[in-house]
């Protein structure tokens, strides 16, 4: 079996809302350039496969479904994309993996944005595909209405974002990989027999292509999604190639690994499913502890997720990191609870601690995200014999 693929979710100071307040967090710098360099540099110097960047079309808030009045959070962030594109040239190995959010954008800049990305890169670039049912968001644009309560709005959403994929990856392959030809000589730039019309027309989009931006360095810079109802675990089966999900057991691991698998299809090459863990790392379990209850009296309240939430020590995540592999989990995405203290303890404590136990790699092995991962680059849709 191969050696777990391990990412890190980086999400402003950190996942629990009272991070900020950490003596050596950072709140002055979450808007600078230097902060996101240093903690992918930091990410990367531990041999991580890739990063991602949480992002959103509207302010935090600790209701999913609607803005907040807190002042004691924080509130406010960078666009992913960017953030992304401005850490790259400063990186050479670890993947970057920036959110999207499918419902309000379109998925023709959204192909350009990333594919630039993967230019940037030179071929390290991902995107996390997200769907928002915020009513305020949508009201920041304007162009649709999403209803308070709709038993059909998630399937719709992520039907939708289904179809943003698809025309992702048909704009990434309109171009064929020899359409430039660059002859001064001839006065030849491109060969415009290489350059593809996509014609998508679905029920969400119609885009007809071809892109503005030749095809990326990757063919198919890598797509990921974080599925918690079956309508994202059918979109994860069908559109992507990274599968974030939130077991909270072994068993679970396998049950939601072998739900997926049985979606993919045949010819497709396996999702790489990655378990979401939030994770509050120190040197022993009760200093863990004992720091998880302080920052939730800060907090007001105990810090609840999504995802499983590990405190204790970095021997004792590698302990589940080697248990849930075993289950099926064909990597891990950490969401440190606070940045840099746990993210530190991810790059410091607990890599080496998999590294001795021949869990995880001495060196990088690929030069992009798609070899990190075991992924073929894929051949072009429309590139003729």
């Amino acid at each position: 079996m191969a050696a777990p693929h391990i990412a890190v979710a980086l999400d402003g100071t950190g996942w629990h809302p009272a991070s900020w307040r950490e003596p050596d967090a950072r709140p002055t710098d979450l808007l600078t350039a230097q902060y996101w360099t240093d903690l992918v540099t930091e990410a990367e110097a531990a041999l991580l496969d890739f990063v991602t960047i949480e992002d959103s079309l509207g302010l935090q808030s600790d209701h999913p479904g609607r803005p907040d009045d807190r002042t004691d959070r924080v509130r406010g962030r960078l666009d992913a994309v960017l953030i992304a594109a401005r850490v790259a040239p400063r990186t050479k190995h670890i993947g970057l993996v920036p959110t999207v959010i499918t419902t309000h954008t379109e998925p023709f800049h959204a192909s350009k944005a990333i594919a630039t990305l993967d230019y940037v890169s030179s071929g390290r670039a991902g995107v996390r595909i997200q769907v928002s049912r915020r009513r305020d968001i949508a009201a920041h644009f304007g162009r649709r209405q999403l209803p308070a309560r709709s038993a059909g709005l998630v399937d719709e959403l992520f039907s939708e974002a289904g179809d943003y994929v698809e025309v992702l990856r048909r704009l990434w392959d309109s171009w064929e990989d020899d359409a430039e030809i660059r002859d001064a000589a001839t006065g030849r730039f491109i060969d415009r027999n290489k350059l593809h019309y996509i014609d998508f027309a679905g029920a969400h989009f119609s885009v007809k292509g071809p892109s503005i931006t030749p095809r990326p360095p990757q063919g198919q810079p890598i797509v990921a999604a974080l599925g918690h109802v079956d309508p994202a675990y059918a979109l994860i089966a069908s559109s992507t190639d990274v599968g974030f999900v939130t077991p909270h057991s072994a068993a679970e691991v396998t049950e939601l690994v072998a739900g997926i698998a049985a979606r993919r299809a045949r010819d497709a090459a396996p999702v790489r499913v990655f378990a979401d863990l939030v994770v509050f790392l120190d040197d022993t379990a009760d200093a863990a502890r004992s720091r998880r209850a302080r920052l939730d009296d800060l907090a007001g309240g105990e810090y609840l997720s999504d995802a499983e939430i590990f405190t204790g020590t970095a021997t004792e995540l590698a302990d589940l990191v080697q248990d849930w592999h075993a289950a099926g989990a064909a990597g891990f995405r950490l969401r440190p609870a606070t940045v840099p203290h746990d993210l530190q303890q991810i790059t410091h404590a607990l890599v080496p601690e998999l590294q001795r136990r021949g869990l995880f790699r001495d060196r990088y092995e690929a030069a992009t995200l798609r070899g990190l991962l075991g992924l073929q680059r894929p051949i072009n849709r429309y590139a003729t014999v």
